[in-house]
């Protein structure tokens, strides 16, 4: 009897040990808490670089540096004559080109036109001289002799002859207006001499 007893003391020892067993483990689950997974690190945006613009090509500047060249003739011609090729000359090369045009009365000789031609690499060195025409039977007829250098090398771009022509203005005058009429026709003979360097370098010359 006393061993029956004992057995079933035993029996419900185990039991109540396994229920404990069950009960703490189950306890101690619930406390445990599974840790999420940390979430990916969200990238930083790169800024897209600048865009540089772009320099627009330009053309390269042009500079006429005109002067005129009494050296070359033996003739005294009034300084009003030379002021008016010179005019004419300058005033065309600015209208049909984009270059800058240096003009002064200053003399400059051939030798000091190249000298300045081969200082530079973007002037074109003009040089303006009036002679009488030979070809002519009166000492009263005037020729325009005018020759471009180049710049850096001071080649010849051009050279030539331009006369004064008064088909282009068949106007009379008297003789107190025939001075200023002659200095209109110089300039118009200047602005023949700058359409041909224009055209020798192949520069539009509107019309």
């Amino acid at each position: 009897m006393n061993h029956s007893r004992l057995k079933t003391a035993c029996t419900l020892s185990c039991a109540f040990l396994i229920v404990f067993c069950a009960v703490s483990v189950q306890a101690q689950s619930g406390r445990r808490q599974t840790k999420p997974t940390p979430a990916a690190p969200i990238p930083t945006p790169t800024p897209e670089p600048t865009p540089v613009p772009k320099k627009e090509d330009k053309e390269p500047q042009i500079l006429f540096f005109v002067r005129p060249d009494r050296f070359s003739s033996y003739e005294g011609f009034p300084i009003t004559f030379y002021d008016a090729v010179l005019r004419g000359c300058a005033d065309r090369l600015r209208a049909a080109s984009s270059a800058t045009v240096d003009v002064s009365d200053r003399d400059l000789s051939r030798g000091e036109a190249i000298k300045k031609a081969k200082s530079d690499d973007k002037t074109y060195v003009v040089l303006l001289t009036l002679k009488f025409d030979s070809m002519q039977n009166t000492s009263d007829d005037i020729q325009l002799e005018f020759v471009a250098f180049a710049p850096t090398t001071a080649k010849v771009v051009t050279t030539g002859r331009t006369y004064p022509n008064d088909r282009r203005m068949p106007v009379i005058v008297d003789r107190t207006g025939r001075g200023l009429y002659r200095e209109l026709l110089l300039r118009q003979a200047g602005e023949d001499a700058a359409n041909r360097i224009l055209k020798a370098l192949n520069l539009v010359v509107p019309k």
